[in-house]
């Protein structure tokens, strides 16, 4: 197996808090304001900006996938129908990558909750991506007041902040789209999917937190490799959660020795 190397990229997202509701783990809600109407240009502007910043206080890698994001977005993103329709080697051009490069990062978007599919490619025709701009809203809340203190005060009139879920139907209207919670998997197929309904059983929390973000990339013989999304996340298993992950996985396969986890490759 091709030996994968650790890089510093962070995604904007967070873990989840602890769950809200028995069964499904939910994360801070906001209304978030969409993008259309009168004010559409500013609102952009304010996300586009949010963005930047947010980037900015991160690593190198973050700093560029952010950018690369930033890109698809101004050049490509159709706000009206929330719509990214984009080829791969197009993509690759825009960006100065090989395709290869195009796929890995594409991925990371993905699983930073960035990008989700509207439309697999078929026949020829490429994915269509929707932008999730609830999460792109709370993963910046951030740096709202590093940018300014009006900028702060106009981000939370227009989509709000931490709310305890009163009265949330109140406050939606045309151009206002309810935060959904993102649920985090504590489904997956094969041993790990049977060893993270465990883990889930014994403790939603952590499983949702963390052990639902991994995935298992590699099972030879006793040696099991877990992927994560960042390097936080891979760090932070590995410094609390080794044993419990190893003791899951021996209680449905005696062969498994030694669990590694890793970070997603740049």
């Amino acid at each position: 197996m091709r030996e994968i190397r650790e890089k510093r990229w962070q995604a904007l997202v967070t873990p989840a808090k602890e769950p809200q509701k028995a069964g499904n783990e939910t994360e801070q809600v906001m209304q978030v304001t969409k993008p259309l109407g009168r004010n559409a240009s500013a609102l952009k502007y304010d996300i586009l900006s949010a963005l930047g910043v947010s980037a900015l206080s991160g690593d190198k890698h973050r700093q560029r996938l952010v950018l690369r994001l930033i890109v698809l977005i101004t050049t490509r993103y159709n706000w009206q129908n929330n719509e990214l329709s984009i080829g791969r080697a197009e993509i690759a051009r825009l960006w100065s990558v090989n395709e290869r490069t195009v796929k890995r990062e594409i991925a990371k978007m993905r699983t930073a909750g960035w990008l989700e599919v509207k439309r697999a490619g078929v026949k020829g025709r490429v994915t269509v991506y929707a932008l999730n701009i609830a999460e792109l809203v709370r993963g910046t809340a951030h740096v709202w007041a590093v940018i300014g203190s009006d900028f702060e005060d106009r981000m939370q009139e227009r989509h709000g902040g931490a709310q305890d879920g009163a009265g949330q139907g109140d406050a939606t209207g045309p151009n206002v789209i309810p935060f959904q919670p993102r649920l985090r998997s504590t489904s997956a197929e094969g041993t790990w999917g049977r060893v993270l309904a465990q883990l889930h059983a014994d403790t939603p929390a952590q499983a949702a937190t963390w052990f639902g973000q991994l995935s298992e990339m590699a099972h030879e013989g006793e040696r099991v490799t877990l992927l994560a999304p960042s390097r936080f996340i891979a760090n932070y298993v590995r410094g609390h959660f080794m044993t419990r992950i190893l003791r899951g996985y021996v209680a449905i396969d005696p062969s498994v020795r030694q669990i590694e986890v890793v970070a997603a490759e740049e």
